[in-house]
């Protein structure tokens, strides 16, 4: 996620240079980038299952909060991509520039708050226990 974000900063970067070809290069590589993360994160949870949280219990609450705060920014910064992709398909250039910016900063935010959800799960605090995958609650 983070090389999506990367990828999208160096969008932003080369459309202010007016390198479109570059630029649009780069924004389609962090969307493919974004969507692989989506889609392996998705399927780790189907087979494997998700972590719970490891920390002091004191903490619970606060990395909930910040973990609902992930997942939410992470869904409108999927929308408002999916939006501003369709927009510049379209060659709707004009409102393409208003709301791109938008998205890549909420993309930015997403990806920052996501490696602080992984660091929190796996790297400061021991991991919780595994919950339970889709094919164990169907008895595969």
């Amino acid at each position: 996620m983070i090389v999506s974000a990367l990828c999208i900063a160096l969008g932003w970067v080369m459309i202010r240079r007016n390198k479109v070809r570059i630029h649009r290069r780069f924004m389609l590589a962090g969307t493919w980038l974004g969507a692989l993360f989506f889609v392996s994160y998705a399927v780790g949870t189907l087979v494997v299952g998700d972590t719970e949280f490891g920390g002091p219990a004191n903490y619970v609450t606060a990395y909930t909060i910040f973990l609902k705060i992930h997942v939410f920014l992470a869904s409108i910064a999927a929308l408002m991509g999916i939006w501003v992709l369709r927009l510049a398909f379209k060659r709707r250039f004009r409102i393409h520039r208003r709301v791109g910016p938008w998205t890549a900063v909420f993309w930015f935010i997403t990806a920052a708050t996501g490696l602080a959800v992984y660091l929190m799960l796996f790297v400061i605090f021991p991991p919780g226990p595994t919950l339970r995958n889709v094919l164990h609650v169907l008895g595969q």
